[in-house]
């Protein structure tokens, strides 16, 4: 690992594994993840993309942010903006900082930073049980949900729509920063009720 969080989300990713009575194998059929991949990000063998930890947590029940501060292991109702967790995908680069106090609640405000050309994809399965609202705090977001596309531009805020696959990119010569505003949900109607335990 490059560097003491990423090896943090790691054991993060085994214990709550584990703490769900899931093998590896029960872990991979639900996220989608391979046996292989998941055993090596659990050793600390590979470092992790945003894309594979959006699976993971789904299928954990978790966020991204949510991980994040279990890795960080705090607690309490303030969150300091120098004490705030942050992640870099690190295939593309995008920087992901969990705004809210570790001790949790209802809702999350995650920043996002998007360097300039980069994308991150996620599956539907990661917006099951969330309810979720873009925020573009600066530059230009080409946001894919589903068949639909949106471009979005400062202050533009988003609701997102039922589960569907998405891809955030950035088009643009300056990078894209955006707060994304999200809560725990029931299943979308019609979303399998098997899922609400992991999800």
């Amino acid at each position: 690992m490059s560097d003491p969080l990423s090896a943090s989300l790691a054991a993060t990713v085994h214990t709550a594994r584990l703490a769900h009575g899931l093998s590896v194998g029960a872990l991979a059929e639900r996220s989608g993840v391979s046996r292989a991949m998941i055993g090596k990000i659990e050793r600390g063998d590979a470092q992790p993309t945003a894309a594979l930890l959006g699976r993971l947590s789904g299928a954990l029940g978790l966020t991204l942010s949510e991980l994040i501060a279990r890795a960080e292991g705090g607690s309490g109702r303030l969150a300091r903006a120098a004490e705030q967790p942050t992640w870099t995908d690190p295939d593309s680069g995008y920087r992901r900082r969990a705004v809210s106090p570790p001790a949790g609640g209802p809702l999350e405000l995650v920043e996002v930073e998007l360097p300039p050309g980069a994308e991150v994809s996620y599956g539907a399965e990661a917006y099951v049980f969330k309810y979720q609202q873009l925020w573009i705090l600066r530059g230009h977001l080409r946001f894919r949900e589903g068949e639909v596309v949106h471009e979005l531009e400062e202050g533009d805020c988003l609701q997102l729509g039922p589960p569907s696959p998405t891809s955030f990119h950035n088009p643009a010569a300056e990078p894209c920063r955006y707060l994304v505003a999200l809560a725990k949900r029931d299943p979308w109607p019609g979303q399998p009720a098997a899922r609400a335990d992991p999800n």
